[in-house]
């Protein structure tokens, strides 16, 4: 059985940074090189991003919480291009409210056919969770 965390690092890692280097090349043209660089990837991994040749998810894509993941893409876009935001803090905020909003459950349940464990789960529904057992 896999654990969340493998999850968040093949499917939701992936996905994310697909959708900040998309959003940060198109929105406010960033070059590739540049984006590498804040990603600290090589030139080809962000080219795979945006040729959707890395992080393609169709769970994600489908989910319907991917409304609110691009509209917090974009927050973290924002932060990186224009405050000089850090990296890895926008990584774990966007993991958050991948895991908040259930999306991270969706996705552990849609690949291992498993109903998800309590660290998957939204907080909320952890504190529901835990008070019912």
């Amino acid at each position: 059985m896999k654990v969340p965390c493998e999850i968040v690092v093949w499917y939701v890692l992936p996905a994310i940074r697909r959708e900040l280097a998309r959003e940060l090349v198109k929105t406010y043209g960033m070059k590739q090189a540049d984006v590498a660089r804040k990603f600290e990837v090589t030139d080809a991994a962000i080219s795979q991003y945006l040729k959707k040749k890395r992080g393609e998810n169709e769970i994600i894509q489908n989910s319907e919480y991917y409304d609110l993941f691009v509209s917090e893409i974009k927050v973290s876009s924002e932060q990186l291009a224009l405050h000089d935001g850090d990296f890895a803090t926008e990584v774990c905020r966007l993991c958050c409210v991948v895991k908040n909003c259930g999306m991270l459950a969706e996705i552990y349940e849609k690949n291992t056919g498993y109903k998800p464990p309590r660290c998957a789960l939204p907080d909320e529904a952890v504190q529901t969770r835990m008070t019912l057992e």
